[in-house]
């Protein structure tokens, strides 16, 4: 009994194996990698993607048929295929799980036929696809996340579609920046041409760094024309005026920050581009993130950083984007302990700093004092035999002090004059000293006509 089931299993497997779908063709075919087998279906009648085709099918061609969808799953038992055509029917949909199972397949054609969208999800069931054609079909759009499954394509045909806008994730992964790539960057031919694109700055980037020279991508048509750029149609991209267009330039405040424990510290970055790119900051933290564009082409950003912690410590990188590119600029934050040394002195508060500065609106002068009249005495003493004639004075010294009410305020001290001796006596009879002690002159008289007067009174 159980060899009788596996004999029926193996018959089964056979008329898989070697059976055509009806309206089909079926072959092999001999290339240097050896035996193919294919299968050709080209019939209008056919309506749906048949499923009985030959698990050992390596090419299977749908052409020119009533297809109109291709549903889940389709292909699943066709594990050895490696390419797939279906080219020029009526599909109009195609479900994200069409392609599951065909991990061994390199080329997906989908040309002719009516799509407005494409499952680009679905692409991450074939590892090994290298060649996708959708020429000649309905997209309209290319989404930003299409870039995710498409880094292994080498032969991308969007030609003869409805596509306006070609997204800045598609121009970063076929042109990427220098340090970008994570190993040799792949040879890629782009078919871009029979849209009715947009004429931007992300278009323009596209051909020109595909003319340069060492481009890793090559347009199979480099004509390409605007239908909406400033009111002008079918107008060549080579002609149009793009000189504006720039890619982003990133600036920071500082590239390096020293910030103590606890304290707050904002982040700045600017960047100029056109069209005016957006900003965005790269690190896993908790920060409040600001942006402003104070003109065409120029935009700042800034984060709040509050209570700083180690974790808050590290590299931040402020991008900058636009439909010319990206660009980004590092800012390294060191948080270090605090420590008596390194506090920060205290600041008064505006509303102190304006009080004292109010109080000291008024200018402090100090007035020179009138001088005051010197007051003198003479005394006549004899001392062994000796005439001694004494003249004492003194001139009190005004002293002016600041006081608090900004106005000068004269308070008169008595300072006295260091005294000095003058003899006067003649010499002859210079036996013992005579001392005068003076001072400066009195007002209206000088000394030496006081001491003449006082002489002439001896």
């Amino acid at each position: 009994m159980y060899l009788l089931m596996l004999v029926v299993t193996f018959h089964s497997y056979l008329m898989a194996v070697h059976s055509c779908p009806s309206l089909c063709a079926c072959g092999n075919g001999s290339t240097g990698i050896g035996e193919l087998r294919w299968v050709q279906c080209s019939d209008p009648g056919i309506s749906a993607v048949p499923i009985n085709a030959p698990a050992n099918t390596v090419k299977l061609r749908l052409e020119k048929t009533s297809i109109t969808r291709v549903p889940r799953a389709a292909f699943y038992n066709l594990s050895e295929l490696q390419f797939l055509w279906l080219t020029y029917n009526s599909i109009t949909s195609i479900h994200p799980s069409s392609f599951v199972n065909l991990k061994a397949l390199r080329e997906l054609r989908l040309d002719g036929n009516l799509l407005s969208a494409f499952p680009w999800e679905g692409l991450r069931d074939m590892p090994y696809l290298r060649t996708l054609g959708l020429h000649n079909n309905r997209l309209s759009s290319l989404p930003a996340h299409a870039a995710l499954f498409l880094p292994n394509i080498t032969y991308l045909d969007l030609s003869s579609n409805r596509l306006t806008i070609l997204p800045a994730e598609l121009l970063d992964l076929w042109f990427p920046l220098p340090g970008q790539q994570g190993g040799p960057v792949q040879r890629r031919v782009l078919g871009l041409h029979d849209n009715p694109w947009l004429c931007d700055c992300q278009i323009s980037m596209a051909m020109s760094l595909s003319m340069s020279l060492g481009s890793p991508v090559v347009l199979m048509d480099q004509l390409l024309t605007c239908s909406r750029s400033l009111g002008q149609s079918g107008l060549l991209l080579t002609q149009a005026d793009l000189s504006r267009c720039m890619r982003p330039s990133v600036q920071p405040a500082a590239t390096r920050i020293v910030s103590p424990l606890g304290s707050n510290v904002i982040l700045r970055c600017d960047a100029t581009g056109y069209p005016t790119p957006t900003l965005t900051w790269i690190k896993a933290s908790a920060y409040t993130v600001m942006q402003k564009s104070p003109r065409v082409g120029v935009r700042w950003s800034i984060i709040s950083l509050n209570g700083l912690s180690y974790k808050d410590a590290g590299e931040y990188r402020c991008q900058a984007r636009n439909m010319a590119g990206i660009s980004e600029a590092p800012i390294k934050l060191k948080v270090v302990a605090v420590t008596g040394a390194s506090r920060f002195p205290k600041i008064k508060s505006q509303k102190t700093l304006s009080k004292s500065l109010s109080k000291n609106r008024k200018q402090i002068f100090f007035k020179k004092p009138k001088p005051s009249p010197a007051a003198s005495s003479i005394f006549i003493s004899k001392k062994d035999n000796q005439t001694l004639i004494s003249v004492k004075s003194f001139t009190p010294v005004n002293e002016t002090r600041a006081t608090a009410f900004g106005a000068g305020k004269v308070v008169p001290t008595k300072k006295y004059i260091k005294r000095r001796k003058i003899n006067l006596l003649p010499v002859s009879k210079r036996k013992t000293r005579m001392f005068i002690k003076t001072t400066p002159e009195l007002p209206g008289k000088s000394t030496s006509a006081l001491l003449s007067e006082t002489e002439t009174a001896l």
